[in-house]
């Protein structure tokens, strides 16, 4: 019986399992552990408020909530090389990344995504912590 029970939560849990949002300290400590950091908002999001220093700028969603996956896949693989490895995803106000996330991790299968809670204004801007103002 409590065999049966305890399959059926580590079931449920894996079935139900999803990716996590990250606070600021803890995106700070996976910045110094190395692990990569992609910022998918828009240029002129980067112009504006600026970004997480050494963040991969890779747009996800444009200004119409259109997206081309496949380019952006492409750009993406490059800096994670495996489905284990981890990441951080970062928008705005962690609405973008949250889709974004869930589509990685449930239907692309990658078992460490992250995202930064409250996006780049209210996790990382509103907390008083810089960012790098992007000139292209």
């Amino acid at each position: 019986m409590i065999k049966k029970i305890f399959l059926t939560l580590v079931f449920s849990t894996l079935l139900f399992a999803d990716f996590s949002s990250m606070n600021t300290k803890q995106v700070q400590e996976a910045i110094k552990k190395g692990i990569a950091v992609i910022d998918i908002r828009r240029v002129d999001e980067w112009r504006r408020f600026g970004t997480i220093q050494n963040s991969h700028l890779i747009t996800f969603f444009n200004e119409r909530g259109g997206y081309d996956g496949t380019k952006w896949l492409s750009e993406f693989s490059k800096i994670v090389k495996t489905k284990d490895q981890p990441f951080i995803l970062v928008c705005a106000h962690a609405n973008r990344s949250h889709v974004l996330g869930k589509m990685l991790f449930q239907q692309l299968k990658y078992t460490k995504v992250y995202e930064l809670e409250g996006g780049i204004n209210y996790g990382w801007i509103d907390k008083g912590l810089s960012t790098v103002k992007y000139l292209k």
